[in-house]
């Protein structure tokens, strides 16, 4: 088997390629939206000038950048210990060919529709983020540790004005409550409405940088609306809420 394999070398190289394709892009997925992110757009930059150095023969350039590199290693692994530890911890937990959506969590979709439903039909606020494919770690950090099945019951105690936790978001994760009060960035765009208040901007804020779902439910208006890619989807009944839901989740288990 391995001799055939050596004879057909083309196998191993398109192995090797799609396997350091996977591992590049969950690396990249992992440091999104953090500091590590900004570091290696940095590093980018230096790999760029050291580049434009040698064929400009900038030689003063040159050295400072080649010096920079002896010690960019070691200055990388002491700023940035926090980062590398929970990119370690989440390369561990993740999934690198993700399963098919299992039925239970299917299943939580309706039971976060009919929390939605009800909320907005006390015109009780709440923000409901669905994690995807970006991991949500360092707001869940931010929350009050919950781990709990997704239910319309449960939903609707946290986000209740009485409950010491109904500030801020809820983070689900497959059909499981991971944690609530989580506070999300504030998009500071200036094509969202003025009218918008800060849980809508906030909802709007955590799409813009990561592929979560948010469900956001106006206090005032009893309004439903659905933040996605930077965009937001207004004034959503059961059935847009449930559909809009169950195509971005069916059709992820379906490819």
């Amino acid at each position: 088997m391995v001799e055939a394999l050596k004879q057909h070398r083309w196998i191993l190289d398109i192995f090797d390629i799609t396997l350091v394709s996977v591992i590049v892009y969950r690396l990249l997925l992992i440091i999104k939206g953090t500091k590590a992110a900004q570091m290696l757009i940095g590093l980018g930059v230096l790999l760029g000038a050291s580049l434009l150095s040698r064929y400009f023969e900038l030689n003063t350039v040159g050295w400072l950048i080649e010096s920079f590199w002896a010690q960019a290693v070691i200055a990388i692994i002491i700023l940035f210990q926090p980062e590398i530890r929970k990119a370690l911890a989440q390369m561990g937990e993740a999934q690198f060919f993700r399963s098919f959506t299992p039925a239970e969590e299917l299943k939580s979709l309706e039971e976060i529709v009919r929390a939605s439903v009800a909320l907005a039909n006390r015109k009780i606020g709440a923000l409901i983020v669905l994690e995807r494919d970006i991991s949500l770690k360092d707001f869940i950090e931010i929350g009050t540790p919950l781990d709990a099945k997704v239910s319309k019951e449960l939903l609707m105690s946290i986000f209740h004005p009485t409950s010491p936790i109904h500030d801020g978001a809820v983070i689900i994760k497959g059909n499981r409550v991971i944690a609530a009060g989580c506070f999300l960035p504030i998009t500071l765009g200036p094509e969202v409405r003025k009218t918008l208040g800060t849980r809508h901007r906030a909802g709007i804020g955590l799409a813009e940088e990561t592929d979560a779902v948010i469900i956001i439910v106006s206090e005032e208006t009893g309004m439903i609306s659905l933040a996605i890619n930077g965009r937001l989807e207004t004034n959503l009944d059961m059935g847009g809420l449930r559909n809009i839901l169950t195509d971005l989740f069916t059709t992820k288990k379906a490819g």
